[in-house]
């Protein structure tokens, strides 16, 4: 699939692809690294997620991108821009499989995956969708400059769950990142 390639540091962060799967599929079946984005899944419900992330870039020209280790060609998660029928917002979103946490790679590949959304898809503001309980995410969004703005409901088939939904402005994002930078 074609689409934009973007290279951090250590990441490479592109559109998914046919030989990303057995790994996607294994970091949906892990309790713990699918935890708050819906819980485990089989392969056969983690293949229907894949095509979701991939058919998005066709149909709306954006999507998570495959999170790719730059040192060893590893997929290690998926992040990016995501807005499905219903969502509250504009999303940067995240999820990497456990051997990946603890790098910085999260904040690193959302960082150039904000960047990217802001600067080509015209976002004027984005939001980041999170577990109350999600410590980690909360952490990350917080590192990222976003801060809560209220509780909300999310669509089908999460309509059960409440969510923090953290955000952000571009102008508040291209003014920290000014001064940080």
């Amino acid at each position: 699939m074609n689409g934009p390639r973007i290279e951090t540091e250590r990441l490479i962060l592109r559109p998914p692809r046919i030989e990303d799967f057995d790994a996607y599929a294994a970091n949906m079946a892990d309790e713990e690294a699918s935890k708050f984005i819906g819980g485990p899944q089989g392969r056969a419900v983690a293949w229907r997620g894949f095509l979701q992330l991939a058919g998005a870039w066709s149909i709306q020209g954006f999507s998570m991108f495959s999170v790719i280790e730059r040192s060893g060609g590893r997929w290690v998660g998926r992040l990016g821009p995501w807005k499905p029928e219903g969502w509250p917002g504009n999303e940067v979103g995240w999820g990497l499989a456990r051997a990946a946490w603890g790098k910085g790679y999260a904040t690193e590949g959302a960082c150039a995956a904000i960047d990217w959304a802001f600067e080509h898809l015209g976002w004027d503001c984005m939001i980041h969708c999170i577990d109350p309980d999600n410590i980690a995410s909360a952490d990350l969004a917080r590192r990222l400059g976003s801060s809560v703005i209220r509780k909300v409901s999310l669509p089908e088939p999460y309509q059960d769950k409440v969510a923090d939904l953290w955000g952000q402005t571009r102008e508040q994002w291209f003014d920290r990142q000014r001064r940080t930078g």
